[in-house]
């Protein structure tokens, strides 16, 4: 279970969380350069730096000038937590509200800095124990713990592979909104068909239906399951 005490501002919990996705993303060192925690979070490096200094007197990151920020153990603890947060109403406003899933993620960015633990804990017995969000992203328990998911690229697949849509890389609204005319959804089965050489878009079928083409990038940002 979590045990924060430490009050943060929503603009420190943004940069933990973003650390966090930073770091996942390089071999899971959960640690990032200046430059590219700001170009992330669109704000200048000199921004960055003053907020990473003020993160380090508070004990959440590791911090040296010139060198990678990474999180300690409160601070993954405490970014976790606001991922939590927000996978948790994600899965709410996708679930009982009907929002689509293009829309949940704009709304969840303001819910997930609400502090209440005890409505947290209720929100997820009330959706009975979710592990994955509308996007597929795994929602971390109470304890920080989340399953463990192989997820690869449709573009890695090869002619002849079947597999189901377990996530999504590109969390945009113009990708998602594109999954939907497509009639793609997590758990969507995709075949592909053909590779074409000339430059790396699939020849597919959703669902069984009429092959079609989709180009690189959109296999890139497809994650699925064989």
């Amino acid at each position: 279970m979590f045990y924060i005490y430490l009050m943060l501002s929503n603009t420190e919990e943004n940069y933990l969380k973003a650390l966090l996705k930073l770091g996942s993303e390089n071999e899971g060192k959960d640690a990032a350069g200046i430059n590219e925690m700001a170009a992330h979070l669109g704000v200048k490096p000199a921004t960055a730096t003053d907020m990473f200094k003020k993160l380090k007197e508070k004990k959440l990151v590791d911090y040296k000038k010139y060198g990678k920020i990474s999180l300690t153990d409160s601070g993954r603890e405490s970014a976790v937590n606001v991922v939590r947060k927000h996978r948790l109403w994600e899965t709410f406003l996708f679930q009982k509200l009907n929002f689509t899933w293009d829309e949940v993620h704009e709304v969840a960015e303001q819910l997930e800095h609400i502090k209440s633990q005890k409505l947290v804990n209720k929100l997820e017995e009330f959706l009975d124990y979710p592990e994955f969000d509308p996007h597929g992203d795994p929602i971390p328990k109470a304890n920080g713990k989340m399953v463990s998911v192989v997820k690869m690229a449709l573009a890695d697949l090869k002619p002849g592979d079947t597999c189901m849509v377990i996530a999504v890389k590109d969390t945009s609204n113009l990708f998602l909104k594109y999954l939907e005319r497509l009639g793609i959804n997590i758990g969507t089965e995709i075949k592909v068909i053909e590779m074409i050489s000339f430059d790396g878009s699939l020849l597919v079928s959703i669902q069984g239906q009429e092959p079609r083409n989709v180009s690189i990038k959109f296999a890139e940002s497809l994650l699925v399951r064989k």
